[in-house]
């Protein structure tokens, strides 16, 4: 399957063809680790002697997302023969922001 991707407004895009798939039924989207898995499955259907230059079988590509891809919000859908999935990335000034750590008075902390 061929890919295509992009960084657009705060967002990664990832496009893929996948002509001649049912997407409720062949395609499948899992993420785990920053890793997007893409896998479908496209079956032949034939009738007598014929000649096919077509793919048919299962197939998966795995991409390595963005480091600040936000794996709780991904969207995917399907058009065309084409398979979006977007992934939210997160706001880089949130993530380095500044925590501020309370400190107590006479208080002993006993280590865990």
């Amino acid at each position: 399957m061929r890919l295509e991707d992009c960084i657009r407004d705060g967002t990664y895009v990832l496009r893929a063809e996948l002509p001649g798939v049912d997407p409720e039924k062949d395609i499948e989207v899992t993420v785990a680790k920053g890793v997007l898995t893409i896998s479908a499955h496209r079956h032949e259907e034939t009738e007598g002697k014929h000649r096919s230059e077509f793919r048919y079988g299962a197939f998966a590509r795995s991409i390595t997302l963005p480091e600040r891809a936000d794996q709780d919000h991904i969207r995917a859908s399907y058009d065309k023969g084409v398979l979006e999935v977007v992934v939210t990335l997160k706001d880089q000034v949130s993530e380095k922001a500044q925590k501020r750590i309370p400190v107590t008075m006479r208080k002993h902390i006993t280590p865990t």
